[in-house]
């Protein structure tokens, strides 16, 4: 991934298991406050519409006052808030005692006047709300910490849009394509991908008014900004005076106020608030809603002159500009409330859902630990990482297309480590001069692909040290060079290594050791090579796994061949089959694996073995089988061995020795970085495979560069493509059919006429998958990548891994 995504990824899974736990609590909390009120009316069943004695007619508000303050000992009434719903209990704001912050609110028998007893329950959830709102903390401290948390839910919140955007963000399947056929991690992400994505409206929503609530001065600006601040509140309860001027006696007169307010509404409430005039005040604040109104907290403000009744200000809801309609929106957005019951339950399940973040973001970070965990510790029992005094650490060099090298370098760090020999395990990616400058002898491990060319993640340096440089006069080397006997070319990037190394005067401790796939004997040599030149002891030797290196590569299965399709009838290009075979139920295999298989030798080849061929598996395990692309090969004296025999040979139903390859230069990445995907031919079954299991995981930021000979013949594919592509889940398709045209048009033309877009791709992370001819395509494919990225751009491509090929 990109620099930048890689930042927002470090950022959003450090919040989300920093504040990720808490922000559980608050939203468990939260879900458990959604329903609040019906919940206590149902556990206190006519507290909220008291029985009245028969021919009782409710309380007007200036008596039901009267009536209350008659029995509070001169205890002090705030605020009085009554129903048009006259059987519905009243409401009463009381004063604080001494000791207290806030004041009571008590229900009110709307017929006497009398305190109704506390409801069952409500203790509850005044428990739950203080652990909502400030987490059980002094108010002051708590709203500071619950501020924060819901900045960092704003921040999960968008850093997962950004992470997730995709190519095509109009394509809902690219969205909200939840995939239960998915297992493991691939699950996990997609579970939490596509629930973050429902519910981030509400995370937005919930933390952006979680802000407001939080910090003091964010609501004093924010209110101030929209006509709504306390200081402008409190200037009219004094009747517009100056909010600083001493009080002046008032006497409170609420008949007159009530007819003031009726009149001033003409009937058209629902519920009213009036706040009473304290220390010298001279108005009355009527906050009330309209019958009908918008939401729960449309509130009008009516601001009446105590005394007298007469109305001196009259704001209501709908003329207030849209800030101020915000501000007063602020709760009912919060609780989901402002977009009626579906809102509101939309909401409490999104607050819900906190918990299933909190679960599936740690058991992706902590899957990804124990991953990081097992190799640090795998490496760390061979000794990668070991230091010695002065210098004197053993540098173990290595370069690997398959992880051979990688495996082998780890063991005979293993078998100098038993010696009690430092050793320091680098790939040779990360060699520079001054690394090498640090190390008295190195052994370098390094296979070669294909035509003697060195591993992808290994290009850049051979290309490099090639070139003159400063000298090596200090080291000394050893080198194992990987390779296979059936390519002209054999070990040809060791032998190259080995060259360069004593062009710069490094000094050899041993001849070079060649290895043809994995030979046992060969790997003999290059250990008692070491046994000399380290003093190994016995105990030392005996530390190297068993001499047959292929020890961990599985055996042979039988599989059975069930169905073969040719794709392209009358081709001008040799047939190409669809294979199918099916195998025991245990098999498994990641996109990117090879199928090694063993063909019948031919009748010329009497009783020998024919060599094992390589193909690249174009299926999924849940496709319901092993699906394979074969070309047939033509020679000379007919078919080749193993095509002609899987092609036209080998009956249906016909046994094949088989066996699945792991191939960790051409796996999958984890995570929904953007791919490209190159191929042409038969290459296409690589790429399949990949972007089937992209499109399983509704991965949509896919791009497909392919090359076959006609679309009239050739086209073997479209149907599939079309099919990712109406789902939005391929962003791009560039077919390549190189003669339906006079000129010829391979895939790197492709790569070039999109010069302007292939490097915002890069730069946003894509990862870039090649799978076809190694003599034809392979080349044109690297010379358009570097003159269209740059070379050292694509240089630094294929270092970090994101440079895979699966090539032939």
């Amino acid at each position: 991934m990109g620099m930048l995504r890689r930042a927002w990824f470090q950022i959003h899974w450090f919040i989300g298991i920093t504040a990720g736990t808490v922000l559980v609590v608050i939203g468990l909390s939260g879900a458990t406050l959604s329903f609040r009120e019906e919940i206590v009316d149902a556990l206190n069943p006519g507290l909220s519409h008291p029985g009245a004695a028969p021919g009782a007619v409710a309380l007007q508000p200036p008596a039901l006052l009267a009536a209350l303050e008659a029995q509070l000992d001169g205890r002090r009434v705030n605020a009085l808030t009554v129903f048009a719903d006259t059987g519905r209990a009243a409401r009463a704001n009381l004063a604080p005692l001494p000791g207290q912050a806030r004041g009571e609110t008590r229900g009110v028998d709307p017929y006497t006047g009398a305190l109704l007893s506390e409801p069952r329950g409500d203790a509850f959830f005044e428990f739950v709300e203080r652990l909502h709102r400030w987490l059980l903390l002094p108010r002051d401290d708590g709203k500071a910490v619950t501020g924060t948390l819901a900045a960092g839910l704003l921040v999960l919140a968008l850093s997962g849009l950004y992470l997730r955007w995709p190519r095509r963000p109009l394509a809902w399947r690219a969205w909200l394509r939840l995939d239960f056929g998915l297992t493991g991690r691939a699950f996990l992400w997609n579970l939490h991908a596509v629930v973050g994505t429902v519910a981030l409206v509400a995370y937005l929503v919930s933390s952006a008014t979680g802000i407001y609530w939080g910090f003091d001065a964010v609501r004093t600006l924010v209110d101030n900004a929209a006509g709504e601040g306390r200081a402008v509140r409190a200037q009219r309860m004094q009747g517009g005076g100056d909010a600083g001027a001493a009080p002046a006696p008032v006497k409170l007169d609420l008949a007159r106020v009530w007819q003031g307010f009726g009149a001033a509404t003409h009937g058209d409430w629902s519920q009213v608030t009036l706040r009473l005039p304290a220390r010298g005040a001279s108005s009355v604040e009527a906050t009330y809603l309209r019958a009908q109104p918008e939401h729960e907290r449309a509130r009008n403000r009516l601001y009446l002159q105590a005394a007298t009744g007469e109305v001196t200000r009259h704001e209501r809801y709908a003329d207030k500009p849209l800030a101020g309609r915000l501000v007063n929106s602020i709760y009912p957005l919060h609780m989901g409330t402002y977009w009626g019951l579906p809102g509101r339950i939309f909401m409490m399940l999104s607050s819900l859902a906190m918990a299933l973040f909190a679960i599936t973001g740690w058991m992706l970070y902590l899957g990804r630990r124990r991953t990081k965990k097992a190799v640090r510790a795998e490496r760390a029992r061979f000794g990668q990482g070991a230091t010695a005094s002065g210098g004197e650490a053993v540098l173990i060099a290595f370069a690997t297309q398959t992880g051979q090298a990688e495996r082998l370098a780890l063991q005979t760090a293993g078998a100098l480590k038993s010696a009690g020999i430092a050793a320091v395990i680098k790939p040779v990616s990360e060699l520079t001069a001054d690394v090498l400058a640090h190390f008295k002898k190195a052994l370098w491990i390094v296979s070669t692909f294909g035509e003697g060319d060195p591993p992808d993640t290994a290009r850049a340096f051979a290309r490099g040290f090639a070139r003159p440089g400063p000298d090596l006069l200090h080291l000394q080397y050893g080198v194992l060079a990987l390779g296979d006997r059936r390519y002209a070319t054999f070990c040809g990037f060791g032998r190259k290594l080995d060259h360069d190394l004593r062009s710069r005067s490094a000094q050899a401790l041993f001849p070079m050791v060649e290895v043809d796939v994995n030979d046992g004997a060969a790997l003999g040599t290059w250990r008692a090579a070491l046994g000399r030149v380290f003093g190994l002891s016995a105990d030392a030797a005996s530390s190297w796994p068993a001499a047959d290196a292929k020890a961990d590569v599985p055996a042979f299965e039988s599989w059975r061949l069930v169905r073969r399709q040719l794709l392209n009838p009358g081709s001008e290009g040799d047939p190409l089959y669809e294979i199918e075979l099916s195998g025991p139920a245990s098999a498994s295999w990641a996109p990117g694996a090879l199928a090694e298989l063993v063909p019948p030798a031919p009748p010329a080849a009497g009783d020998a073995v024919m060599a094992p061929r390589s193909y690249s598996v174009a299926s999924l395990p849940s496709d319901g089988g092993l699906q394979l692309l074969v070309r047939q090969t033509r020679h000379a004296n007919g078919l080749g061995v193993a095509s002609g025999w899987l092609t036209v040979g080998a009956a249906i139903g016909a046994e094949v020795p088989l066996r699945l390859i792991a191939n960790p230069s051409f796996t999958l990445v984890d995570d929904d970085p953007p791919c490209i995907f190159i191929g042409n031919g038969s290459g296409f079954a690589g790429l399949r495979a990949h972007l089937r299991e992209r499109v399983r995981r509704g991965h949509g930021r896919n791009w497909l560069v392919y090359g076959e000979r006609t679309s009239r013949h050739d086209a073997f594919f479209v149907d599939e493509l079309a099919t990712w592509r109406a789902a939005g889940l391929l962003a791009r398709a560039d077919i390549a059919y190189s003669r339906d045209q006079p000129e010829r048009v391979y895939v790197q033309d492709k790569l070039r006429a999109a010069a302007d877009e292939l490097p915002v791709w890069v730069n946003e992370g894509a990862v870039i998958y090649v799978c076809g001819s190694l003599a034809g395509m392979a080349p044109g494919v690297d010379a358009a990548l570097a003159d269209v990225l740059g070379a050292d751009a694509f240089d630094e491509l294929i270092a970090l891994g994101r440079y895979r090929r699966d090539v032939y």
